[in-house]
């Protein structure tokens, strides 16, 4: 169950190499992340509000190309269950115009509750369901 997001590379995105800046993909694997979650009716608003809280505890990301200014890219998002308390999201950035992978990334994340404990709620139960082998 993959999920993909549309978007353009703004001009103030880019350094001066004239590139987008490494850190800027942490927003746009950020961005769509948030998307998936909306798209699959995890509102990360409520979730905060009743003291639930989606956190990253890592992130992997490989760089394989530039994306430039008014590239027009697509960021793919595979949900993944990795243990009792942990998801992940497998992440891949490509280059719309030629498919070139761009970024692949895994950010493998949990929820705690209001006292900071890491729990899995239902809602991302049903998202991230947890394989028996």
């Amino acid at each position: 169950m993959s999920f993909r997001i549309d978007l353009k590379v703004r001009d103030y995105e880019c350094d001066l190499q004239g590139i987008v800046n490494n850190g800027v993909y942490f927003n746009y694997l950020e961005h769509a992340r948030h998307e998936f979650l909306h798209a699959n009716q995890i509102d990360f608003a409520k979730l905060a509000a009743d003291k639930i809280n989606l956190v990253v505890i890592r992130s992997e990301i490989d760089f394989k190309a530039s994306l430039m200014p008014g590239d027009e890219f697509y960021i793919l998002v595979t949900p993944k269950r990795t243990s009792k308390l942990k998801f992940a999201f497998e992440q891949q950035v490509y280059r719309t115009r030629d498919d070139k992978l761009v970024v692949a990334a895994v950010i493998i994340g949990t929820s705690v509750n209001e006292r900071g404990r890491p729990f899995v709620p239902a809602e991302i139960d049903q998202v991230f369901p947890l394989q028996v082998e």
